[in-house]
């Protein structure tokens, strides 16, 4: 397996893109390293974060396939898996990539135990492209940096859930746009994340940067922060890369 764990693989969150596809970003080497893997005319599967919204799903669907063909990688065919049917599971090796897209991580992470994705990429031999929130839940233990209000004060919210194990590292998304966000009455970052990080390392990466893991060694490319113990500091600048270690 080949796993390219982005913020946003195209566009930036909460900035407005007025073209109808945006097309991949090819910042910090993404989509060099991306043709690399990539098969003229693949078969690609969305893994839904919203799986009781089939509509969204199909359009998120139809969009990436959409962008990957404006972007010079031949999709021939985008299937979705959601809540209607996830069969697509027991068949992963009929398609050459698969994308973890992005929404509400504990909402992703219940789909995923209940159509046993964990179990089932254990012998994928593709690309997996992670965005967002699939990204996040791509850790073997999940960082759920709480998101939603009430969340982060809720005594019964699980903020480390079992992941994909596909890597050991935890990814948080979007970190030039959610960086100054207050979640119940705090900030999300100073007063939530760091306090969750005694004992952790979460890397905030901006959109534009992306883990990847090839053959379990993890480099992590573009811009992006470690937070640690209630500190953060610059790990890696936008251009350069950070080599990570053998996933384990």
């Amino acid at each position: 397996m080949i796993a390219f764990l982005t913020s946003s693989p195209n566009g930036r969150y909460r900035e407005k893109d007025h073209r109808s596809i945006v097309p991949l970003n090819p910042e910090n080497g993404f989509t060099d390293n991306l043709r690399k893997y990539w098969k003229d005319e693949a078969k690609g599967l969305l893994l839904s974060a919203m799986p009781d919204l089939p509509e969204v799903n199909d359009a998120i669907s139809s969009s990436m396939k959409e962008t990957f063909n404006a972007s010079g990688f031949p999709v021939k065919r985008m299937d979705t898996c959601d809540s209607r049917d996830y069969s697509q599971v027991q068949r992963l090796a009929d398609y050459d990539f698969l994308i973890l897209g992005g929404g509400h991580v504990p909402t992703q992470h219940a789909f995923f135990e209940r159509i046993g994705l964990r179990e089932a990429l254990q012998k994928y031999d593709g690309i997996v492209i992670g965005i967002s929130a699939g990204t996040m839940n791509s850790a073997k233990i999940v960082y759920a940096q709480p998101e939603e209000e009430g969340e982060s004060i809720a005594p019964s919210y699980q903020r480390y859930l079992n992941g994909l194990d596909i890597t050991d590292i935890n990814i948080l998304p979007h970190y030039q746009a959610v960086k100054d966000d207050v979640l119940d009455g705090r900030r999300l970052f100073e007063d939530i994340t760091y306090s969750d990080s005694q004992g952790h390392q979460f890397y905030a990466v901006v959109d534009g940067s992306y883990l990847l893991v090839e053959n379990r060694e993890q480099t992590l490319y573009g811009e992006a922060y470690l937070i640690s113990n209630g500190q953060i500091r610059q790990v890696c600048e936008a251009g350069n890369a950070l080599y990570l270690g053998r996933k384990e």
